[in-house]
């Protein structure tokens, strides 16, 4: 297959992500922005008036940073784990997988449409943001570095269980069970500063809590880990799952019956 047929079976996948998401935007934009307007009200006025200051900063600036990532990371997750399981439940994959198009195409269009997806609703709460608290952005860079890698891992990352899954109920066992704690737990809500020594220690290994740290740097320009091993941690997992989701495509795990 020429580079030429793969860039368009590329476009193809993705125009059709693009479409499926912004055809039901009632389900899958507005939620989240409703969502993260609850936070903003309840977490950063409400309770966040009553906080003191996180490194010069009122509390509802801290983590606003924070709830832009944690709506990146969930629908760009939720995106691609919905989309590939319904091709799988509705026999269509077949389609795409007899074709001639490189398993590295089929992860790359569905990854795309999860950032695009993950991008939009990170666009969209940055918005509500601004009704609410100004946006300090440090380094525009590294917001967008850091918005597009972590879409691009949470992207690979919902393929990966929507490849295993076998209901529509296994497609919710990982958001809830994995993808919920380390996000909140990821430092959206508080400096690990905060923390005992011990916790400190735990949350290093959570690896939501680089992609926050990196997020918040890029707007307030503070962070709690370094930013190249922040970075490192991101493209690490990114290239990790790329390739174990490479892997299953090619032995046809969870695909052939």
């Amino acid at each position: 297959m020429t580079l030429t047929k793969q860039l368009i079976a590329l476009r193809t996948i993705f125009v059709k992500e693009i479409r499926r998401f912004a055809r039901i935007w009632v389900q899958t934009i507005l939620p989240p922005a409703i969502t993260m307007t609850l936070y903003f009200i309840i977490m950063g006025k409400f309770i966040g008036s009553q906080l003191s200051d996180i490194e010069g900063y009122s509390y509802i600036e801290f983590i606003a940073p924070g709830l832009i990532m944690m709506g990146i990371i969930t629908n760009s997750y939720a995106n691609t784990v919905s989309s590939f399981y319904s091709s799988k439940f509705q026999r269509h994959i077949e389609e795409l997988l007899v074709s001639p198009v490189p398993n590295y195409i089929i992860i790359l269009g569905y990854m795309l449409g999860g950032i695009a997806r993950g991008l939009s609703v990170g666009l969209i709460i940055s918005v509500v943001a601004w009704f609410f608290t100004r946006l300090h952005f440090d380094s525009i860079a590294i917001v967008f570095i850091t918005a597009v890698l972590t879409a691009a891992l949470f992207s690979v990352a919902g393929l990966i269980n929507a490849i295993f899954a076998n209901s529509f109920d296994d497609i919710s066992i990982i958001p809830t069970f994995v993808l919920t704690p380390l996000t909140y737990l990821g430092g959206i809500f508080f400096s690990i500063e905060m923390l005992p020594k011990f916790w400190q220690q735990v949350s290093l290994g959570n690896p939501i809590l680089y992609m926050v740290n990196s997020f918040r740097l890029g707007i307030l320009g503070i962070s709690d880990v370094n930013i190249f091993i922040a970075m490192s941690v991101i493209v690490g997992s990114l290239f990790a799952l790329f390739f174990i989701c490479l892997y299953l495509l090619n032995k046809g795990i969870g695909i052939r019956t």
